[in-house]
């Protein structure tokens, strides 16, 4: 059994995947909303990297094509790997936000996702996408139906095999699954951030067969930023029991929130790949998983 395969699998449709997965952001040296994140790491490097994460059993991959810097692209950056690497690799990406080419951004019209989903076409190198998720920018409450419905549309075309969604409420899963199956939600989500567990997201898309998968896990409420030395008592107590990074814990107390939660930690550095792949494999105690669901102690 691979690495990555130690905390089990998922299906995003028919798509079988490892639940430990990775994100591409970070390649690019910026953060999804253009904040710094780092250095954009070279191109033979990150091909590497990626073939490293491969290598493990990582065959889910979270992108977009507005993942640039002034020198990096994170979709070609996959596909460059992609295309030198014999084995299935399943590619999310997202749709919704755009930046043109100065990186300025732009929330695209439901008549303008044709375009996106055929740029993210062009720079993956593929005929069909894997899956695309409607990332929903705007007001919490706003109505998704008509942006869902022409995703929708390009499924039915052949562009698109499956549909999932990001950042949205329960109420808008449920307008969309009215519209075309999903087969994940990916929203902010860690053991700081936990919005999607009191409004019932998690359980809803356990309920329904969906993957929930969350970006922040590690970073938290830094979001884009790189995580920071970690500071919460409770995540140190249990890193030292298990002999672990709090990276790790923080990643495995999300991988237990249920069989459908999966993890796409991105990271530039060799190391930190190898501890994010690793933590699918730390099972946490009923001990740690009620001590980490204390209040925050004071600092470590």
């Amino acid at each position: 059994m691979s690495e990555a395969a130690a905390a089990g699998t998922w299906r995003l449709g028919d798509l079988e995947v490892n639940r430990v997965g990775y994100g591409a952001m970070r390649l690019t040296g910026n953060g999804m909303m253009g904040n710094s994140a780092g250095v954009p790491v070279g191109r033979e490097a990150a091909v590497r990297l990626l073939h490293g994460a491969f290598d493990r059993g990582v065959n889910h991959v979270d992108t977009a094509a507005f993942y640039f810097s002034p020198l990096r692209s994170a979709n070609e950056l996959v596909n460059r790997a992609l295309s030198t690497w014999p084995g299935e690799v399943v590619v999310v990406t997202k749709v919704g936000p755009g930046r043109d080419p100065s990186g300025e951004w732009f929330t695209a019209r439901p008549d303008q996702l044709r375009g996106q989903v055929e740029e993210n076409l062009r720079q993956l190198g593929r005929d069909h996408l894997d899956v695309v998720n409607l990332r929903h920018i705007g007001p919490v409450t706003a109505s998704i139906a008509e942006h869902f419905g022409a995703l929708a549309d390009l499924r039915a075309a052949g562009l698109v095999r499956h549909l999932g969604l990001s950042n949205v409420r329960p109420e808008q899963l449920a307008e969309a699954r009215a519209v075309a199956p999903v087969v994940c939600v990916q929203n902010a989500y860690g053991l700081d951030w936990r919005t999607a567990d009191e409004n019932g997201l998690v359980d809803l898309c356990r309920e329904q067969g969906i993957a929930f998968v969350p970006f922040f896990a590690v970073s938290g409420l830094r979001r884009e930023a790189a995580a920071a030395r970690e500071q919460d008592a409770r995540v140190h107590t249990v890193a030292r029991a298990h002999g672990v990074t709090p990276a790790q814990v923080r990643l495995a107390w999300t991988l237990h929130r249920g069989p459908h939660v999966l993890a796409i930690p991105g990271t530039t550095n060799p190391a930190h790949l190898t501890e994010n792949i690793a933590a699918g494999a730390l099972r946490l105690t009923g001990e740690d998983l009620a001590l980490l669901d204390t209040p925050a102690s004071a600092s470590a």
